[in-house]
């Protein structure tokens, strides 16, 4: 990064402007530009000639790259991530993409899932993109505790969050067990509650059955343990990563080489894989961050580039993000906004929750 500020601050005006003016035209049309076509933007009147002799040094900088032989010049990732740094102009918030994210937010019954999943898709359609929100981690207080029978040896466990959020899991109870046994269990829980979170009150429940062992009956008691078990297995990953928007990147690129890295992005995506990386790399910054090609370590296969911001809850804390993955030509001016604003509205929403 520091190289690519040192390359920039002794560029000339002329070779400064070429640059831009190839990024910026790559950006919008995705394709190579030639010198001609730069003749007709530059603000100094420049022959074609000149203008050839100028990319060239840029590319010899490796700043610029040849795709073709007839070709005019792309961008390369190290030319990208120079211009990010240094000649990015990033835009006010269009009102529409504004409104249309406020939008999102007008049904406050949604619990936090519900909500963020309609932020997810209104993100992605507002960039033509494929949007990430990764849901935090619930360790707001359980506020409610219900088991639900579905008959045939299946039930639910219900738990209803201080935030808003409701989640459930499937489990097998115990033979034997009755709508009495049911609402025993639920009452000796959420008589526990008290503002706990789900670890807290995880760690409770058995010191509590063994102290009061003569005060619960025996199905009740197994019903507890074993509806509780149902979160133990993924306790620690109860975080959710939301993908919304996957087709709208296969209208961006018909070349066969860009539909294969298009595709090894759906797989990385399907896979839903190293989520907890997701956000490591928006908590490694502060503020919207972006990540260029290689750079994005989560889908380098895949040559995308990824513009990501954490959001906070109503202590400040870190506890979840937003993000927008697309190709390298993303436009990140218009795309930084949206992604900083996101963040902030789903982080203003949680906290009124809480």
């Amino acid at each position: 990064m520091k190289e690519g500020n040192r390359l920039l601050d002794e560029m000339n005006d002329r070779s400064r402007e070429v640059f831009r003016r190839v990024v910026e035209s790559y950006l919008e049309t995705g394709e190579p530009v030639g010198s001609r076509t730069l003749t007709r933007s530059l603000s100094e009147k420049v022959s074609a000639a000149t203008i050839r002799n100028v990319m060239q040094d840029l590319e010899y900088l490796g700043l610029l790259d040849s795709p073709h032989v007839s070709a005019g010049r792309v961008p390369t990732q190290v030319g990208l991530r120079m211009f990010v740094d240094g000649l990015l102009e990033v835009r006010d918030l269009d009102m529409s993409d504004r409104e249309a994210l406020d939008a999102t937010t007008s049904n406050r019954s949604d619990d936090v899932g519900g909500l963020l999943d309609r932020v997810g898709a209104a993100l992605s359609g507002v960039t033509h993109g494929a949007s990430l929100v990764l849901t935090p981690k619930h360790e707001a207080p359980v506020k409610h505790i219900e088991f639900v029978s579905l008959g045939h040896d299946r039930a639910l466990v219900v738990l209803v969050f201080a935030d808003g959020h409701v989640e459930n899991r499937l489990f097998t109870p115990p033979p034997g067990q009755t709508p009495s046994s049911m609402r025993e269990a639920a009452n000796f829980l959420n008589a526990l509650i008290e503002g706990k979170t789900l670890s807290e009150l995880r760690g409770e429940i058995g010191r509590q059955i063994s102290a009061r062992r003569q005060e619960i009956d025996a199905l009740a008691a197994a019903l507890i343990e074993t509806g509780m078990a149902a979160w133990e297995k993924d306790a620690d990953n109860s975080a959710r990563l939301i993908v919304r928007g996957t087709a709208n990147l296969l209208g961006q690129d018909s070349e066969v080489e860009e539909l294969d890295r298009i595709r090894s992005l759906f797989d990385d995506l399907e896979r839903k894989r190293d989520i907890a990386e997701f956000l490591q790399l928006a908590e490694a910054g502060d503020g919207v961050r972006i990540f260029i090609g290689s750079e994005n370590k989560l889908f380098s296969l895949s040559g995308s580039s990824l513009v990501v911001s954490p959001y906070m809850n109503a202590d400040r804390k870190i506890i979840g993000a937003v993000g927008v993955i697309g190709p390298t030509r993303l436009n990140y001016g218009r795309i930084v906004p949206i992604v900083d604003y996101t963040a902030q509205l789903v982080g203003r929403l949680i906290a009124e929750r809480s």
